[in-house]
């Protein structure tokens, strides 16, 4: 499963989806209704966190019982790759209870839609479902982690890869802000990995020319960083933790 970042779309992460896909990996890559590209209504809101992490566990039913195909997936075999927003999600999935009430500490402060409901009263619509079919996930960059105190996350046990950008690229106001935090506060120490000079978008897929043109913002990275090559690695890595941790795909 490949869940995208805000307001991002289920081809944001095409060329993990062709690694995994390469490595034998059956892949499944969704839109977040009302957080994407061409819906941005939810984006940031108090509905998008309870509802994200609903549309994975609806999406693995689907994958598992309506998917023609579905006799072809081990359901005791099934990871997750999540960016950004996408990371949040990821890590509700796995067990982890975002913290969603009023006076919630740094929420006071924050500009993000979901705080300005909380404070203005609004409650969920619903828990916050978790999947313990997921067995492995890779996490990169996860935001909003603040809803997740150490004592929030403690169910979340299952193996864990995290990616974090550079916080010296923080210009953008996400670069390397969050995954340092999650890696102390997850039960489990996970797999780790700061990537020098990365921004935060340096992990989306590489972009067109047409794409930088259009999209300078996300598809321009720090000066000598080759988005091209650290791919060939992040890919490298995450199947190898994949295949560590799920046995090899392909196989049943």
């Amino acid at each position: 499963m490949i869940s995208h970042g805000r307001r991002g779309w289920l081809g944001a992460h095409h060329d993990a989806a062709e690694a995994l896909a390469n490595a034998g990996f059956i892949v499944v890559t969704i839109n977040h209704p009302t957080d994407t590209e061409r819906d941005t209504s939810g984006t940031d809101s108090l509905a998008v966190m309870v509802e994200r992490p609903a549309d994975i566990k609806r999406s693995i039913d689907y994958a598992l019982g309506g998917w023609p195909d579905a006799a072809h997936i081990d359901a005791g075999r099934i990871g997750l790759f999540g960016f950004s927003w996408g990371g949040y999600t990821g890590l509700a999935a796995i067990g982890g209870e975002p913290d969603l009430r009023k006076g919630l500490p740094n929420c006071q402060t924050s500009n993000l839609r979901a705080c300005k409901e909380l404070e203005e009263g609004e409650k969920p619509s619903g828990p916050v479902v978790h999947d313990p079919r997921i067995k492995a996930a890779v996490i990169i960059d996860p935001y909003p982690v603040f809803v997740f105190p150490a004592e929030n996350l403690k169910s979340a046990t299952i193996p864990v890869q995290l990616w974090s950008s550079d916080p010296a690229q923080n210009a953008d106001g996400l670069s390397g802000c969050c995954a340092a935090d999650v890696k102390d506060r997850l039960p489990s120490k996970p797999d780790y990995h700061f990537v020098g000079d990365a921004k935060h978008f340096s992990f989306l897929a590489v972009c067109t020319p047409r794409e930088t043109k259009e999209s300078a913002r996300i598809c321009t990275d720090a000066p000598g960083f080759d988005r091209v090559a650290f791919h060939q690695r992040l890919y490298a890595e995450a199947v190898a933790f994949f295949r560590a941790h799920l046995g090899n795909a392909g196989t049943r």
